[in-house]
């Protein structure tokens, strides 16, 4: 693996304001941080592909009494998740990324037999699986998952929307966004979330209208959601981790993995500027 390029030759406004960092391991853990965020999205729509290629205006698919209530169907399966995922956690235990994944999976399969109103049934099922797997990744970093401290966190990782969503430097920012902010609730955080993961939603539920198709799409479709969201979790808990244990500011952090996504982004470019 290439070493990082020197982060002070794109000092940014932001990082001016900021604490220094200068200690190379700490470079090191933040590039690794950000080939996991841009290896997750692009798996995920990798993925996304062979089920039926890109995922831009599904949403319209919709018929309009659906996409009316998208809003309120996500802000209900959010508010709805916490008590499930934690009553999912107590009967079974954590058992690594694949049982997420797998329970994610048969359940999208399932919502999408029945074409769209499974789909819909099937859907906060999904926000809980979704849930759970951040909220076990949250405990794999050493945090209490049932703390409202941890839980918020856990509502930031969604803020990342999901594979389907194209703004991926948008997604860095909406995951960070306000992090010096005091006094958050759950219950804003999940009112500052819904109408983004509802669109995203959205486009699954249509490719999953159609029935039978729609269980491959269901099933596809959620087993990428499930790494995507394990993915993300870990690098937003990573840098949590990372200030607790430097003592560095997570704002210092995540603009410093923000840069290094972008030099990553860059050098793909280059590579393929070169290749023509």
């Amino acid at each position: 693996m290439p070493e990082p390029r020197n982060p002070q030759s794109r000092i940014t406004p932001r990082q001016a304001i900021l604490p220094p960092i200068d200690d190379p391991s700490v470079h090191q853990q933040i590039d690794r941080l950000a080939r996991r965020y841009l290896a997750a999205s692009g798996l995920g729509m990798e993925i996304l592909a062979t089920i039926g290629g890109s995922a831009q205006g599904l949403i319209e698919r919709l018929p309009r009494f659906v996409r009316s209530r998208l809003d309120g169907l996500t802000l209900a399966a959010l508010n709805r998740a916490f008590a499930a995922a934690t009553r999912t956690r107590r009967y079974v235990r954590d058992r690594g990324d694949w049982f997420n994944r797998l329970a994610s999976t048969v359940s999208g399969a399932a919502g999408g037999v029945a074409g769209l109103p499974g789909a819909m049934i099937e859907l906060p099922v999904t926000v809980t699986m979704l849930l759970r797997a951040i909220l076990d990744i949250a405990e794999e970093h050493g945090l209490d998952p049932e703390s409202d401290e941890v839980r918020i966190e856990a509502l930031r990782v969604f803020a990342a929307a999901g594979p389907m969503s194209e703004d991926d430097g948008t997604d860095l920012g909406l995951l960070a966004a306000k992090l010096s902010i005091t006094g958050q609730t759950v219950q804003g955080i999940i009112a500052r979330i819904a109408p983004r993961l509802a669109a995203v939603l959205g486009q699954k539920l249509a490719a999953q209208a159609t029935p039978v198709f729609g269980a491959l799409a269901g099933a596809s479709i959620n087993y990428t959601f499930a790494r995507y969201y394990q993915e993300i979790a870990r690098v937003h808990f990573g840098v949590l981790r990372l200030s607790q244990e430097t003592g560095l500011p997570r704002e210092a952090l995540t603009e410093a993995l923000r840069l290094r996504i972008e030099q990553l982004q860059d050098d793909r470019i280059e590579r393929r500027v070169r290749k023509v």
